[in-house]
């Protein structure tokens, strides 16, 4: 199982050159990690420990986009529109 690239996803969403933890980027790390689990579980329909990894990591990204969402709105919907999310 290959692994994400991280630094072209630090690039295009940090806020300043050496943003490495910011909300931002955290939940792009996270969104890009759920997309490659998702196509994991695509093919290994059975394998319910990584399901249950899948969910805390889109329980963590929810309340990483819930706390955006109370206190930089526009940043909010910027994430939600670049990551193509629903909401």
């Amino acid at each position: 199982m290959s692994s994400i690239d991280k630094q072209p996803v630090i690039a295009d969403f940090r806020t300043h050159e050496s943003d490495t933890g910011s909300c931002e980027v955290q939940i792009a790390l996270l969104t890009a990690r759920v997309k490659h689990l998702t196509e994991h579980l695509r093919t290994h329909k059975k394998d319910f420990h990584s399901r249950r990894g899948l969910i805390a990591m889109t329980s963590r990204r929810r309340k990483l986009l819930d706390y955006l969402k109370r206190h930089e709105l526009e940043k909010y919907n910027d994430m939600i529109k670049r990551l193509g999310l629903r909401r």
